[in-house]
C-alpha cells in the first residue's frame, strides 16, 4: 500500500529559519537538538500543510522570522495513493487589508482558502502542551476531538466554522431592543442543521475510535479507554431520528432567547460538548490519572485515531510527535515505535537525546537540529 509521504520540505523565512530545504528520505523521522533549535518549529510548519492554524495556533504574524521581511512560506512535495503534488502556504502584512491573509497553493493553482490543504493531507499531532488535556477545560478536549473528526471527515472543521458563525450572528441580534424574529428564526434553523451535523460527526469518529482501541487491546503496550461525547445534541441522535434532532434543538434555541440575550452567548449547542475518556483498566476518569497515565492515554488515543484513519481513507495519516518519547520507559518507547512502522504513518518526532531513537529501526533517519541547522546523524540508516 502507497502511504503519504512528504519527500521535500522547504521553509522561507518561518519562525528561526531564514531558509531550509529538507528531503528525509525516510518513513519515520526523528529531530533531536537542544531546546530552542527548532525541532518544534519544523513539526509546526508540517502542520500547516493542514487547514488551520497548525500545532501551535499561533497568529499568523507571529510565525514571520524576527528578523525576516515580515512574510513567511512553506513548500513541500508529497506522494499520495492519487499522485504528487506541490503544496504551498504562505503570508505577508501585505496579503489583504487585516494583515491576515494566508495564501495556499497546490500544483500552481491558488486556492480560495485552507481547506482545499485537507483533500491531500491528513495530519494529527502531540505536543507537550496536551499533556494535561483531560484534566483541562473542556473547551480543550472539544478542540482535540474536532481535529480527531477533521482527520477523518475533510468537511468537518468547516461545519463547526459556520455554527460559530452562525452563533455570533444570534448573539449579535439578541442584543437589539426588537430584534428581527423572522432572521432570528432563519438562523436557528441553519444553526440546527449544522449542530447535528457536527454531532453525528463526532459520534461516528468516536466510535470508530472506541472499535480500533478495542482491536489493539492486547497488541498494545499503552493503556486501552474508554471514548465518549457527552453533549446535548450527542445524546438526542442517541434517541431519536437526525430530523427530529434538528427540530428540538431549534426548539431549545427559540425557547432560550431570554437566557442567552441575559448571558451574552448561546448556552446550549454542540460547543459545550466534551470528550469524556477512562483509564480502561483503572476504570477511572483519565483526569484522575497521573501525569504519565494521561500521557500514555493520549498516545495511544492518537494511534488508534490514525489507525481508523486509515482504515477509511486507505492511507495513513502523517503523524507530528513532539517530545513523545522524553517520559516514555524503554518498552513503551519500542512499542510506540513498533506501532509506526506497523502503522506506515510518514512518522516525524523530536527530542533532546539522539538515544531515545536508537529503536526506531535502520530505515529512520535521525536528523541532528542546532541554530536552525540540520544534518543527518551518521549510522542511522
Amino acid at each position: 500500500m502507497t502511504h503519504t509521504r512528504l519527500t521535500r520540505l522547504t521553509l522561507t523565512d518561518f519562525r528561526n529559519y531564514a531558509g531550509l530545504r529538507l528531503e528525509p528520505g525516510a518513513t519515520l523521522v526523528a529531530l533531536s537538538g537542544p531546546n530552542g533549535a527548532g525541532k518544534t518549529n519544523l513539526l509546526e510548519a508540517i502542520s500547516l500543510l493542514a487547514p488551520g492554524r497548525g500545532l501551535r495556533g499561533a497568529a499568523f504574524e507571529e510565525l514571520a522570522r524576527q528578523d525576516g521581511a515580515g512574510a513567511w512560506a512553506i513548500a513541500a512535495e508529497i506522494t499520495t495513493p492519487a499522485g504528487s503534488f506541490s503544496l504551498g502556504t504562505a503570508w505577508s502584512q501585505q496579503n489583504d487589508g487585516s494583515g491576515q491573509g494566508r495564501l495556499v497553493v497546490i500544483d500552481n493553482h491558488v486556492q480560495k482558502g485552507s481547506g482545499a490543504l485537507a483533500q491531500h493531507l491528513r495530519i494529527l499531532w502531540l505536543t507537550p502542551a496536551m499533556d494535561r488535556l483531560f484534566a483541562g477545560p473542556a473547551s480543550e478536549r472539544r478542540r482535540f476531538l474536532d481535529r480527531l473528526v477533521a482527520a477523518f471527515d475533510r468537511e468537518h472543521s468547516a461545519r463547526v466554522s459556520v455554527f460559530e458563525k452562525l452563533m455570533r450572528e444570534r448573539n449579535l441580534l439578541l442584543e437589539e431592543p426588537r430584534p428581527d424574529t423572522a432572521w432570528l428564526a432563519s438562523l436557528e434553523a441553519h444553526m440546527a442543521e449544522a449542530a447535528v451535523a457536527i454531532a453525528a460527526a463526532r459520534l461516528m469518529v468516536v466510535e470508530a475510535l472506541q472499535r480500533h482501541i478495542e482491536g489493539a487491546r492486547e497488541a498494545t503496550p499503552f493503556p486501552w479507554s474508554e471514548v465518549t461525547v457527552e453533549g446535548e445534541i450527542e445524546g438526542l441522535l442517541g434517541a431519536m431520528p437526525a430530523v427530529r434532532a434538528e427540530d428540538e434543538y431549534r426548539t431549545v434555541l427559540v425557547d432560550s432567547r431570554g437566557a442567552d440575550r441575559g448571558a451574552g452567548r448561546t448556552l446550549r449547542g454542540p460547543h459545550r460538548s466534551d470528550l469524556a475518556v477512562i483509564h480502561g483498566p483503572k476504570n477511572i476518569p483519565a483526569g484522575q490519572c497521573s501525569t504519565g497515565e494521561q500521557k500514555a492515554l493520549l498516545i495511544g488515543l492518537i494511534l488508534a485515531q490514525a489507525r481508523a484513519v486509515t482504515d477509511a481513507s486507505a492511507t495513513a495519516p502523517v503523524l507530528l510527535l513532539d517530545e513523545v518519547a522524553a517520559h516514555l520507559d524503554r518498552e513503551r518507547r519500542h512499542g510506540l515505535f513498533a506501532a509506526l512502522r506497523v502503522l506506515g504513518s510518514h512518522a516525524w518526532l523530536t527530542g533532546t537525546d539522539a538515544k531515545l531513537f536508537a529503536g526506531l529501526g535502520r530505515d529512520a533517519a535521525v536528523f541532528h537540529v542546532e541554530d536552525a541547522k540540520i544534518s543527518e546523524m551518521t549510522g542511522n540508516r
